[in-house]
């Protein structure tokens, strides 16, 4: 129910505003957050990769989502909110704040949390405008897929230094990999500014 709050919140502000395109750009401060997020994904690092080298895994992360140019901006938008909730609802609970310096996850949080304000009247209007029946193929079911391979690693390996690590390592990985799937929304803003 929480994490409806935002989304409707946003439902109605849409409803206020103009529609189509013009109330869908990606906020001005959304390339320093994401270097802000990857700069401190990389600064919470506790372990030494090399001493969990038995414990690595590919979690098979589907490189075809951050592929922005095959997408339409609405399911660019749906792509890039997903990643960043799930990433959000990784690092947002009890086992993960056991494992992280408290202080470097908050900031992970607000960075997150900041990145999805800015994208929640772009995603009601991604969900207005396109079917939201998810298809085997769909991009964001995809990375649902991707998330759950990823917690059901870490039960796997009862959360330890290590597993946690590797998924650290993992996340910041994927997350840097959607550089271009923002670019490519920004570009798309861009174009749409123009005509």
């Amino acid at each position: 129910m929480a994490q409806l709050l935002p989304l409707l919140t946003a439902l109605v502000l849409c409803s206020y505003g103009p529609v189509g395109s013009l109330g869908c750009d990606l906020p001005h401060n959304s390339a320093p957050l994401s270097r802000t997020t990857l700069v401190l994904l990389g600064q919470m690092r506790r372990v030494s990769p090399v001493l969990c080298l038995k414990d690595r895994r590919d979690f098979q992360f589907p490189r075809e989502v951050v592929n922005g140019s095959q997408f339409q901006k609405t399911q660019t938008v749906s792509v890039l909110h997903e990643m960043l909730q799930q990433i959000f609802n990784l690092f947002h609970t009890a086992r993960s704040s056991a494992a992280w310096n408290n202080t470097l996850l908050e900031e992970l949080h607000t960075a997150l949390h900041q990145q999805l304000q800015g994208l929640e009247t772009c995603l009601v209007q991604a969900m207005a405008e396109e079917d939201s029946v998810l298809t085997a193929d769909s991009p964001t079911l995809m990375l649902k897929r991707y998330f759950q391979r990823i917690r059901l690693y870490l039960e796997e390996k009862k959360h330890s230094g290590c597993a946690w690590e590797l998924v650290r390592m993992e996340i910041r990985r994927a997350f840097s990999s959607t550089a271009d799937l923002q670019e490519s929304l920004r570009s798309k803003d861009g174009d749409l500014a123009s005509s």
